[in-house]
C-alpha cells in the first residue's frame, strides 16, 4: 500500500496523549458499578483530544454499535480538519466491566494509520490466534486445534509443551479451546475481559504468555493486529457471524468473502501507530492514580514507521464525578 506520508512520532505522542485523557476520564468511574457512564466518560474524552488534533481524522473502527454502548462511530470525523488524512481505530474503554469493578487491566486504546491502512472490521466477533516475534511465518495455524498448535510453538521454542502459556478469554464458549490445551499440559492463562492486552503479552516474555487464542471482538482484532505491526508478532483472524444482522453489518463494511482468513498484513497493511493508556492497574500498563488533584499515569506508544516503543507518563488535572 503506497502510503502519502509518513507516521511521525509527534503525532504518535500526540494520539497517546489523547488516549490518556479517556482513561483519566474514566478512571474517575472506576467501582462505581456503572459501565456506560464510564464509557461515556473516555469517549467524550476522547472525542475531546482528538478534535483538538491538526488532522483529518475518520474513525473506521468504533465502538458501541453491538451493545448500544456510547460510541465514537464509524465515519465520523474528527480532528481541526487540517494536515494527514489519517483512519482511526478506537476503543476508549477496553474493559469497562473491569473499570466499574476496579478490576486490573482496564486500558485506553487507539490505533491510527494513512487513509485505507485498516480493515474495516465490522464490530461482530472474531476467531483469533496471536503469536509474539522470532518465529517462521504461519507457525501457527488458526484452523488447527489448540493442543496442535501449542505443541508446535513448544518445539519451535525449543522447550516442553508444559512451559507454553496459553492466554484465553474465561467463557463457555472456549471450553473445548481451554481442554484441548489442557490436555497437553500447556498453562492456560485465563482472562475476565481485554483481549487487546492479552495479545500484546504474547510480545513480551516477561508475561509468561506465548499465545492468545479465543473468540472477541474483530473491532479489537484490528487494534491488537495494529500493535503486533509495531513490535512484531503474527496473528491469524476469521470474522464470526452469529445471524444475518451480523452479515449484514459486515456488506455495510464493504466485507463479501464471510470465511476469509485474515493475516496481520491485511488487517493493517502498512505502518501505523498503537497507543494504550491504563485506567486501572494491570500486566501492561500502571493505571491512573490521583495525586494532588492530578490524574496520574502511563501510556504505551509504538510507531511502526519510526520503530518507537516507549513508556510515557502524564499528568493531567483530575475532576471527580
Amino acid at each position: 500500500m503506497a502510503q502519502a506520508f509518513a507516521l511521525t512520532d509527534q503525532l504518535a505522542f500526540a494520539a497517546a496523549q489523547a488516549a490518556f485523557s479517556a482513561a483519566a476520564a474514566a478512571s474517575a468511574l472506576c467501582g462505581r458499578g456503572d459501565e456506560k457512564a464510564a464509557d461515556q466518560a473516555a469517549t467524550d474524552a476522547l472525542r475531546t483530544a482528538l478534535n483538538a488534533m491538526p488532522i483529518r481524522g475518520r474513525i473506521v473502527i468504533g465502538e458501541g454499535e453491538r451493545d448500544e454502548a456510547p460510541m465514537l462511530f464509524i465515519g465520523e470525523e474528527v480532528g481541526q480538519g487540517s494536515g494527514p488524512d489519517i483512519d482511526i481505530a478506537l476503543d476508549p474503554l477496553e474493559g469497562t466491566t473491569l473499570t466499574a469493578k476496579a478490576m486490573a487491566n482496564a486500558l485506553a486504546v487507539m490505533a491510527f494509520a494513512p487513509k485505507g491502512g485498516l480493515l474495516h472490521a465490522p464490530d461482530t466477533y472474531m476467531d483469533k490466534i496471536a503469536i509474539g516475534p522470532g518465529y517462521a511465518q504461519d507457525l501457527v495455524d488458526l484452523d488447527a486445534s489448540a493442543a496442535d498448535n501449542a505443541q508446535t510453538l513448544a518445539r519451535a521454542k525449543g522447550v516442553d509443551v508444559r512451559e507454553i502459556g496459553v492466554c484465553v478469554l474465561d467463557r463457555p464458549r472456549h471450553s473445548s479451546i481451554i481442554g484441548s490445551l489442557r490436555s497437553v499440559g500447556a498453562r492456560v492463562h485465563l482472562i475476565s475481559d481485554g483481549d487487546v492486552a492479552g495479545v500484546i503479552n504474547t510480545t513480551d516474555p516477561n508475561t509468561g504468555i506465548d499465545m492468545y487464542i479465543g473468540q472477541g471482538g474483530a473491532p479489537e482484532g484490528v487494534l491488537a493486529a495494529a500493535a503486533l505491526r509495531c513490535v512484531g508478532g503474527q496473528f491469524q483472524g476469521r470474522l464470526v457471524f452469529r445471524n444475518d444482522d451480523e452479515r449484514a453489518r459486515a456488506i455495510r463494511t464493504g466485507v463479501t468473502d464471510f470465511d476469509r482468513r485474515y493475516s496481520l498484513d491485511q488487517l493493517v497493511p502498512g505502518d501505523a501507530i498503537f497507543v494504550a493508556a491504563g485506567v486501572t492497574n494491570g500486566s501492561l500498563l500502571r493505571g491512573i492514580r490521583i495525586v494532588n488533584g492530578k490524574a496520574q499515569g502511563q501510556a504505551l506508544v509504538m510507531n511502526s514507521a519510526t520503530g518507537l516503543q516507549a513508556e510515557v507518563s502524564f499528568i493531567l488535572p483530575f475532576a471527580s464525578r
